[in-house]
């Protein structure tokens, strides 16, 4: 799959309707999403009520951020199948966990991410990636772990964490199809 391709069905989103848009902050609408990817990535595991078992024994979430140019988009996987996508413009898309497709994705994807422990670092700082770079940041029980992806790469399928994007494109794909269908 080409990531112009996802790029586009990802812009596609965000031209969804205002039912879906996260106007929560009605002074800057854009505001919305990076205060929700902001609370996502500083509330600790045991405010969400998750403490690590056998089928999630070090990560709960992940959070995966894409530089598009003007835009990132910042796609939340959880657990419990919690499924959203936060974005830098005034769009996103929140309660995918209500849709078994997105809930699925979203497991799946944590799932993966657990893969990708060992090759994170522990971090405090949450920046947005670079033009070329996809950060995923993986929500464990002790803090947030970073694991960077080169977008070249991970198009070429000779980054590492290519099997990580996939799994967060199908958490993508999973929120477009239940917002096209609204």
């Amino acid at each position: 799959m080409k990531l112009i391709i996802i790029a586009l069905s990802l812009l596609a989103v965000f031209g969804c309707t205002k039912e879906n848009s996260m106007a929560i902050d009605k002074k800057n609408p854009a505001d919305a999403g990076k205060g929700l990817r902001l609370m996502v990535l500083t509330t600790p595991a045991s405010r969400f009520g998750y403490t690590a078992d056998k089928d999630y024994p070090r990560v709960f979430g992940v959070l995966t951020d894409w530089n598009l140019g003007d835009q990132t988009a910042s796609i939340l996987a959880t657990r419990a199948g919690t499924a959203s996508l936060y974005t830098t413009s005034t769009f996103g898309i929140l309660g995918g966990e209500g849709h078994e497709s997105a809930r699925q994705a979203a497991q799946g994807c944590v799932k993966i991410a657990e893969d990708y422990f060992d090759r994170s670092s522990p971090v405090s700082e949450f920046p947005y990636p670079p033009q070329g770079k996809v950060h995923f940041y993986l929500l464990t029980y002790d803090g947030v772990r970073l694991c960077v992806g080169d977008e070249s790469g991970i198009n070429s399928g000779s980054d590492i964490t290519r099997p990580l994007f996939a799994e967060a494109q199908k958490v993508l794909t999973a929120l477009r199809e239940i917002s096209e269908t609204k």
